[in-house]
């Protein structure tokens, strides 16, 4: 266990209890730099999965665990602490970049990305605990997809019938359909058509074209970004609404915006959609978001380098309430300085093992 899990203030908050005129913040966490968030609810709770940029970085991506926080009400955050890190991955050279936590039977399926000592890429793991805030332990004691080059940023999901899909990359995009055990995927599961091209046994690249999100995977000599409607570029996060499939990404280059693609299949062929967050000065360099539904409504979350002393390698985490347009799509979403609207109060005589922060 990641020695900062131990390191937890037992906090009782005393007072009255914080009435639903109270507001959020934006980054929603002040204490940590928080990049890559990864939403997931559970038990009538928005848990934020995030990677962490160590302080004071303004060169380069120095990042060595990730973190949990959780909320009931959106607007006050319970800090879980460090419950994994590179050291949790006996493989794991350095590099702790984005990743996402899933729930399934009971059990939670953390996907991460970081660079295999053995090959010197990244490469895509997976950690597994009883818990949502763990502590997490490596699930196969090796990575479970690795290959040279792009392999980052993993997103997954499970489907009502039980089906999970893991879909990772950059600058390519990538698939593979996981078993039922979520610790290793389908090696017979193929995928036709001219939209994929096969990587080996039951892992597919997309072939990415200006129809399908935005421009190709490379552009030709002489081409720039704006001769395409867009540009995918990494942190995919896949999910499905109303009987479609939605994949929202990082796009254009460096600066990254946020844009998506939709599907009648959770393996394409993939249509571009259009722009959710469009490109604007937040700090960063970077974008990377996550999408889920808590308590009736919609959050987006992202993140920006506006906590004092941010940077393009200083990130945190933010939050944004939406509404899907009345035909379904995504609308353009804007960051906003209040973050989002209380849905609950905080009970102050609750004791936590963490820090609850608001």
């Amino acid at each position: 266990m990641n020695k900062a899990f131990h390191r937890h203030i037992t906090a009782t908050a005393i007072g009255l209890t914080i009435a639903a005129t109270a507001w959020a913040q934006r980054p929603i966490v002040q204490t940590n730099f928080t990049p890559d968030p990864a939403p997931m609810v559970y038990n009538d709770t928005f848990y934020i999965y995030t990677g962490h940029d160590e302080d004071g970085r303004h060169d380069e991506f120095v990042m060595n665990e990730w973190r949990v926080y959780s909320s009931k009400d959106m607007v006050n955050w319970t800090d879980h602490g460090s419950p994994m890190s590179l050291d949790t991955f006996s493989w794991a050279e350095w590099g702790a970049w984005a990743s996402q936590c899933i729930e399934r039977n009971g059990r939670f399926y953390w996907y991460v990305c970081c660079v295999d000592s053995r090959t010197h890429d990244m490469a895509i793991g997976v950690a597994v605990a009883d818990s949502p805030t763990g502590p997490f332990t490596d699930a196969i004691g090796a990575p479970l997809v690795s290959d040279p080059g792009g392999y980052i940023d993993p997103t997954v999901f499970i489907e009502p019938d039980g089906n999970a899909w893991l879909y990772w990359g950059n600058p390519g995009l990538w698939c593979c359909k996981l078993n039922p055990d979520m610790i290793s995927y389908d090696k017979n599961f193929t995928i036709s058509g001219n939209h994929v091209e096969k990587v080996k046994d039951g892992v597919y690249k997309f072939i990415q074209t200006e129809d399908s999100f935005g421009g190709p995977e490379k552009l030709a000599e002489g081409t720039v970004f704006t001769d395409y409607k867009d540009l995918y570029e990494e942190g995919p996060w896949f999910y499905k609404r109303n009987g479609s499939y939605i994949l929202a990404y990082a796009a254009g280059g460096v600066p990254e915006h946020i844009s998506y693609s939709v599907s009648d299949s959770p393996w394409g062929p993939w249509k571009y959609a259009g722009q959710i967050m469009p490109l604007q000065e937040m700090g960063s360099f970077t974008n990377h978001c996550g999408i889920a539904d808590f308590k009736g409504r919609h959050y987006f979350a992202y993140h920006c380098g506006t906590l004092p002393g941010g940077s393009g390698f200083n990130r945190s985490t933010a939050i944004e309430q939406f509404e899907y347009n009345p035909d379904g799509s995504l609308p353009i979403i804007l960051p906003t300085t209040k973050g989002p609207d209380p849905v609950g109060t905080l009970n102050p005589y609750s004791r936590v093992e963490a820090e609850t922060i608001a």
